[in-house]
């Protein structure tokens, strides 16, 4: 499978949002998450790291 588990910086640490994501979408300063299972979140941030081989995001939080 090609999903990935995208994550959030807070207080220095990486928290998980959601896992199996397969669909990530820019709205503004807001990115659109969804999975595989039809799971939706939405978080006030960006991209700071995207690693394919390990199928991780991760975001940081706007201000």
């Amino acid at each position: 499978m090609c999903e990935s588990s995208v994550y959030i910086l807070k207080d220095g640490k990486e928290e998980l949002i959601l896992e199996d994501v397969d669909l990530m979408e820019n709205e503004g300063n807001q990115i659109r998450i969804r999975n595989i299972f039809g799971e939706e979140k939405v978080a006030k941030a960006r991209v700071k790291r995207l690693s394919l081989v390990d199928h991780k995001i991760l975001l940081e939080p706007i201000q």
